[in-house]
Parts: C-alpha cells; sequence; structure tokens
C-alpha cells in the first residue's frame, strides 16, 4: 500500500503546483491537466485530494492554501477572504470568510501552530476556533486583528 500513498502525495503536490502556477475553475481541468503530467485520477479522487488539502474554491476559481509548503505565518494571500470575527463565549471564536474561503483560513490557523488555539471547525464561510481559556481567546483576537485588519 505504500506505492498508492506514494503516488497519492505526488499528485496531490502536483494539484498544488497546478492551483498556484493557473487559474483553474472546474475539476475536470485538473483531472485532465493531471492526466497529461502521468497521473491519471478519477473527478472524485480530484474531489477528495481537494478537501483533504484545504483546498478552498473561491468564486469561480481553486486556491490552493498559501501556507502549504510555505512559513506557517503567511497569511498574505488570505487576507482578502476574511471579512469579520467575534467572540461567542470566552472559549470560541467565530471567524467570517468569503463564501468557499473557511477551510482555507482553518488550516492557516490550525498549522500556524498558536498555543492558544486548541482546534477549528470549518464550513464553507464561518469557521470556529476553540480556546482553552478567556485568556488564550484574548491573544487570538489580537492576533486576528493584527493579521486582517477590517
Amino acid at each position: 500500500m505504500p506505492a498508492v500513498n506514494t503516488q497519492q502525495n505526488e499528485r496531490r503536490e502536483v494539484i498544488l503546483d497546478l492551483l498556484r502556477q493557473q487559474r483553474i475553475t472546474r475539476q475536470s481541468e485538473l483531472v485532465e491537466l493531471l492526466a497529461v503530467r502521468g497521473f491519471p485520477a478519477t473527478q472524485s479522487s480530484v474531489s477528495r485530494d481537494l478537501r483533504d488539502l484545504g483546498v478552498a474554491k473561491v468564486g469561480e476559481r481553486y486556491l490552493a492554501p498559501q501556507n502549504i509548503g510555505g512559513p506557517a505565518t503567511d497569511f498574505g494571500a488570505l487576507t482578502g477572504f476574511v471579512t469579520g470575527w467575534s467572540a461567542a463565549g470566552p472559549h470560541l471564536t467565530v471567524v467570517r470568510t468569503s463564501i468557499g474561503a473557511a477551510q482555507s483560513v482553518a488550516v492557516a490557523i490550525d498549522r500556524a501552530g498558536w498555543n492558544e488555539v486548541a482546534g477549528t471547525i470549518s464550513g464553507d464561510d464561518t469557521i470556529f476556533v476553540a480556546t482553552a481559556s478567556a485568556r488564550g481567546q484574548q491573544t487570538l483576537l489580537a492576533r486576528l486583528t493584527r493579521i486582517f485588519p477590517r
């Protein structure tokens, strides 16, 4: 089974490279481009790859998370997708994004390794960020204010 995982990992790297190099609007485009590069895949496997990689479809275009393969604190490409945030009790922060961008922003937050973040759950345009303490939530809110100015 390791050969399958290796092939899947290589295919996923190619997907990320393709998304960073060109505008891709349909999964069928990715299937075709992968086949040309020697990675035959079905639409359903590409769909799973996109989900597992944290790729967002924003508007008509698929966007690769900028932090995969890059510095964990690089949120530059995501700043335009965060539309707001607010505390929801002492341990939960709600982050709002453009439609389709929540997963990419949540992946970036998770990979940043912030001590105050216990975990994230993302939908299409909303992220719940759990913190272990009220003080941790205040630290998170301060970070969000610096990274995503309103």
